[in-house]
């Protein structure tokens, strides 16, 4: 006879969505992401501090790190969230008989218009990615590499409707375009270009790479 199998006592059981744990936890981490949130608009990212955001929240100090390990942890969902608002902004307003130069510079500008919003995030997930041991920077680096997968998407339907030569190296191109771009709002978020200046330099940087990847004609 099989023998069933009787729950232990000392099992721990996995909580349900609606388990009051989970629901203060998430309730927890919301007020500590707008306390964050808050000291970073006031103080700038640097002068805000763990225990700063912990005292906004209404929570001791040593609570706040059951939820979140860092201030650039914070950030970096930030800057997460701001990326998926991007990312279906573009979609949703994508049109997909354009050209594709014109649906990259569209792309980058859905970006922009909300990353100009918190200037930080752009130079707080530079500075995260020379940390490549951290959890930190493995989440920037996610957010990197999927932006270069759209735009390697953006870029392989145009080689296919022959916008782009066809032995254009879309994955290649698309790492080119993204960093020419984190480049210029690099220099914006530390002052050495206007927010026009950075459209305009984004925009000039992708009218030149396209430039390089225009169909070839057959001179025979």
């Amino acid at each position: 006879m099989a023998l069933i199998e009787q729950p232990s006592a000392n099992r721990a059981s996995k909580p349900r969505p609606d388990d009051g744990r989970l629901l203060r936890g998430k309730r927890s981490r919301e007020r500590i992401r707008k306390a964050a949130r808050e000291l970073f608009r006031e103080k700038g990212f640097d002068a805000a501090t763990l225990r700063a955001i912990a005292a906004r929240a209404d929570m001791g100090a040593s609570s706040i790190y059951r939820h979140v390990q860092s201030k650039h942890e914070l950030l970096v969902l930030d800057l997460a969230d701001l990326q998926e608002e991007a990312w279906s902004n573009f979609r949703q307003n994508d049109d997909r008989q354009s050209d594709c130069s014109a649906r990259v510079r569209s792309f980058f500008r859905n970006q922009h218009r909300l990353l100009a919003e918190e200037p930080d995030l752009t130079v707080i997930s530079i500075r995260a990615t020379t940390y490549p041991e951290a959890r930190v920077a493995r989440r920037v680096l996610a957010l990197n590499d999927r932006t270069i997968g759209l735009l390697a998407e953006i870029l392989m339907q145009g080689r296919m409707r022959r916008d782009l030569d066809r032995n254009v190296d879309v994955l290649a191109a698309a790492s080119a375009l993204f960093h020419v771009a984190t480049g210029a709002r690099m220099s914006w978020a530390n002052g050495l270009l206007t927010e026009q200046g950075c459209r305009d330099a984004i925009d000039a940087s992708v009218e030149l790479l396209f430039v390089g990847m225009q169909p070839r004609t057959d001179a025979s």
